[in-house]
């Protein structure tokens, strides 16, 4: 299985799941809950995150938060990590406490802020822990309704904001957004979600892939990567190089390869299977002399730059 896409950035927006391995609990007392609201406290002291609400299951969590260092991966190992050492020591045992990696869609904020708070603080309901949400003491919920519970490093702002800039106005507001859907069926506002990644408008999404994808983790293993990104198909390449080259001569062959490993985001092995069942080693050896020739062929090396511009339009 390929790893997740992670795209960091100052003020970038997530909204975060973890779940227990094999979908246990991992909150089994009062106890447990509290200390992981303890290190959701110093996530925000020691490496600045802005929590704007959360909710805590019994298999899993939901946090809805923002990252103005631009340093998730920072943040959640500082949880995840941090809470598996207590539970483990506290339990009496060893090994993972989550399942795999934890799932991070990134959001545009103005657009599904709101609508994902209520998402979260909804889970409880959906579960039929309780009948509302006010019931759960493990959300944000009652700090949005009340303003108390001791947890000042809660950013209730941006949320509450929206419907009034007077504070009691707002709670009322909100407490009426959450409620209309209480008995119904919540639509999904992740079903939106692109390349199981970002979360936005189609400005959001053109806006995330032209500034921050070729900063993101640059592996060829990460099917959102090349789901979101510019890549040509390798049949594009083969077709743009037969042009300058002809079809089917070994000219055309070594740029189509060449051009495949700079290009398309595949992996060695899936280019190699493309071109016949060539081996990873022998893409890359390609390559290396590939690029070798392009330094002391300036004709060469315009064509390719040719092809390059062609394909990527």
């Amino acid at each position: 299985m390929g790893r997740p896409l992670r795209i960091e950035y100052p003020d970038a927006f997530y909204h975060v799941t973890s779940r227990g391995n094999e979908r246990r609990p991992i909150f089994k007392a009062k106890g447990d809950y509290e200390r992981f609201i303890g290190y959701l406290e110093s996530a925000t002291e020691r490496y600045g995150a802005r929590i704007h609400c959360f909710c805590l299951m019994p298999n899993h969590y939901h946090l809805l938060l923002e990252t103005p260092r631009a340093n998730l991966h920072v943040i959640l190992h500082h949880l995840n990590t941090s809470y598996t050492n207590y539970f483990n020591v506290k339990n009496q045992r060893v090994g993972h406490l989550f399942q795999g990696r934890y799932r991070a869609i990134l959001v545009e904020k103005d657009t599904y802020a709101l609508e994902l708070s209520r998402y979260i603080h909804l889970n409880p309901v959906r579960a039929q822990l309780v009948g509302d949400p006010l019931q759960y003491p493990w959300s944000s919920y009652f700090v949005y309704m009340s303003g108390k519970g001791g947890w000042n490093w809660l950013q209730t702002e941006i949320i509450l904001g929206q419907f009034s800039l007077d504070e009691n106005e707002s709670r009322k507001k909100y407490r009426k957004y959450v409620e209309e859907v209480m008995r119904q069926l919540l639509p999904d506002p992740l079903k939106n979600v692109v390349a199981s990644t970002l979360l936005g408008s189609e400005k959001f999404v053109d806006w995330v892939k032209s500034s921050w994808l070729k900063k993101a983790m640059p592996h060829r293993d990460i099917p959102a990567l090349r789901k979101l990104s510019f890549w040509p198909e390798l049949s594009s390449i083969v077709r743009e190089s037969e042009k300058v080259f002809g079809r089917g001569t070994i000219e055309s062959r070594r740029m189509a390869l060449y051009l495949s490993h700079q290009l398309s985001g595949l992996s060695l092995g899936e280019i190699g299977k493309h071109f016949g069942g060539i081996s990873s080693s022998g893409v890359s050896q390609n390559s290396r002399r590939f690029e070798e020739r392009l330094q002391d062929d300036r004709k060469l090396s315009e064509k390719v730059e040719k092809v390059k511009e062609i394909l990527s339009q």
